[in-house]
C-alpha cells in the first residue's frame, strides 16, 4: 500500500475532488440558463488540461529543478499506457485531441503523432524514444485506431467541445475578440464545407508521405535516400531528418505546449535552443518557424472565425468519421436530437455554433448530429423552446433546451408583483 503515501497520488486523487466539487457548484449555483452549460464547459476545459497533461503538475522531465520535483515521477516517466495495455503499448492512451508528445510524453498523446511515428521511423522496430515495442507498427495502429473508434463511438466529437486543449486556446481568443468589442466572421457554406472536406485530406497526405519515408521497412524499396534507417537513427535519416511525423511540423499545438511549458518553467528553454538548428529553424526538432508561423496564422483566424482550426483538424476529421458516418452514426452513443414538432424554425441555434453546423437547423428532426458538431451544447444551451434539442448518451437525456425565454419573463413579472 505504499501508493498511498505516494505524494504524486495524492495530488491526483485531490484533483479529481475538486474537478468533481466544481462541477456540482456550477450546476446547482449557476442562474444564469442561456451560460450554465458554457460555464461548465469552460470549468472541464480547464481541469482537461491538467488531466491531460499531468506532467504540468508532477514535473514531467522528472529531474531536480523543475518546478515540481518533489512530487514525484510524473506519468510520462511511468508510462501509463503501458499500465493500462501492457510493454506492447507504451506511448500513452490514443485520444482525439492535439495532445502533443513531445513536450508532454505518454500519459494521453495525440493519435496523429502516433499512426506517423508507427509507420515511420518505428514501424517493426523494437524500440522507441526510450521506450522499448513488442508488437508491429501493424499492431501499434490498430491498437491506436481500435482506441479512436471506441472513443469516437461512445463521446463523438464532444472531445472537440469539452476537453482538447487547443479548443480552450481558440475559445480564450474567442474571449479576447469579444472584450475588444469585435464581431465575429463567418465563411459561406460553400466555403465552410469545402474545409470540412480538407481534414481528410490533410491527414491522406501526411500519411502518405509517412509510408513513403517507410517505403524500405515496409516494402523493401528505399523511395527517399537515407531512409534505410529504422528507430530513433531514423530520425537522422537524411532529407527526413525531424521531420518523421510530417503533420507534427505544421500542427499549431506543438509550439503551443512547449511556450507555455517553457513560460511555466517546466521546460529548460536552453534544451530547446540548443537542438534546434538550421536556417531559421526550419529543421528544428522541438520548435521550428513553419511551427510558429502557423501557429500565428491560426490565432489570427481564430480571433477572426470561431474555431478555425477545428473546421481542419485532422484528427477531429478523424473522430467525425467514426461517428457522424455510417455505420458508425448508427452505433454512436452520443447524439444531439432535434425535435421537429418543437422547432419554430428561429435560426438562432445555427447562429451561435462555433463551427457553423446547420443539420440541427436543416434537418427536419431526429438525430442532427454531423461532422462539424463538436457537441458543445451552445445550440442546446440557447434554444428557447422546450425539448426542441437535446443531447443524449445512449439514448437518455443528458442535456435539453429549456423555455428560459418565457421563465426570464415570469420571473420579471413575479419580481414586479
Amino acid at each position: 500500500m505504499s501508493w498511498i503515501n505516494d505524494p504524486a497520488t495524492t495530488i491526483v486523487l485531490g484533483y479529481v475532488l475538486i474537478v468533481a466539487a466544481g462541477i456540482i457548484l456550477i450546476l446547482k449555483l449557476s442562474k444564469d440558463k442561456t451560460r450554465k452549460i458554457s460555464t461548465l464547459r469552460l470549468f472541464i476545459q480547464g481541469a482537461a488540461v491538467v488531466g491531460v497533461f499531468m506532467g504540468l503538475i508532477i514535473g514531467p522531465l522528472n529531474k531536480p529543478g523543475t518546478l515540481f520535483y518533489p512530487l514525484g515521477i510524473s506519468p510520462r516517466d511511468r508510462l501509463v499506457g503501458a499500465g493500462f495495455l501492457g510493454n506492447q503499448f507504451p506511448d500513452g492512451i490514443s485520444l482525439p485531441i492535439l495532445a502533443c508528445y513531445y513536450p508532454n510524453g505518454r500519459t494521453v498523446t495525440c493519435a496523429i503523432w502516433q499512426l506517423q511515428a508507427y509507420i515511420f521511423p518505428f514501424w517493426n522496430y523494437p524500440r522507441g524514444y526510450n521506450v522499448i515495442y513488442s508488437t508491429s507498427g501493424l499492431e501499434k495502429i490498430g491498437i491506436v485506431l481500435g482506441l479512436i473508434v471506441t472513443a469516437a463511438i461512445i463521446l463523438g466529437r464532444s472531445f472537440c467541445g469539452w476537453i482538447c486543449p487547443f479548443g480552450l486556446y481558440q475559445d480564450a481568443l474567442t474571449r479576447v475578440r469579444k472584450s475588444a468589442r469585435l464581431r465575429h466572421l463567418s465563411f459561406s457554406q460553400k466555403t465552410n464545407t469545402a474545409l470540412g472536406q480538407s481534414r481528410y485530406i490533410i491527414i491522406a497526405v501526411f500519411m502518405i508521405l509517412s509510408v513513403i519515408f517507410a517505403s524500405y521497412t515496409i516494402f523493401g524499396a528505399e523511395l527517399i535516400p537515407g531512409t534505410k534507417l529504422g528507430g530513433p537513427q531514423g530520425t537522422e535519416a537524411g532529407i527526413v531528418s525531424n521531420i518523421n511525423e510530417p503533420f507534427c511540423l505544421v500542427c499549431p499545438m506543438r509550439p503551443l505546449c512547449i511556450l507555455i511549458e517553457v513560460a511555466i518553467g517546466q521546460m529548460n528553454w536552453h534544451y530547446i535552443s540548443q537542438i534546434v538548428y538550421g536556417p531559421g529553424w526550419i529543421t528544428g526538432f522541438y520548435l521550428t518557424s513553419i511551427n510558429l508561423i502557423i501557429l500565428g496564422v491560426i490565432t489570427a483566424l481564430a480571433l477572426i472565425y470561431r474555431r478555425f482550426w477545428c473546421r481542419i483538424c485532422p484528427l477531429g476529421g478523424l473522430t467525425a468519421l467514426f461517428s457522424s458516418f455510417t455505420p458508425f452514426k448508427q452505433i454512436a452513443l452520443t447524439k444531439l436530437q432535434k425535435d421537429e414538432h418543437k422547432c419554430t424554425k428561429c435560426g438562432v441555434c445555427k447562429r451561435v455554433c462555433p463551427t457553423q453546423a446547420t443539420a440541427m437547423y436543416e434537418k427536419k428532426g431526429g438525430d442532427v448530429t454531423e461532422s462539424r458538431c463538436m457537441l458543445c451544447a451552445r445550440c442546446v444551451e440557447i434554444c428557447p423552446y422546450e425539448g426542441a434539442l437535446k443531447m443524449t448518451f445512449a439514448g437518455k437525456t443528458v442535456v435539453t433546451s429549456r423555455n428560459w425565454l418565457n421563465e426570464n419573463q415570469a420571473g420579471s413579472q413575479q419580481n414586479v408583483d
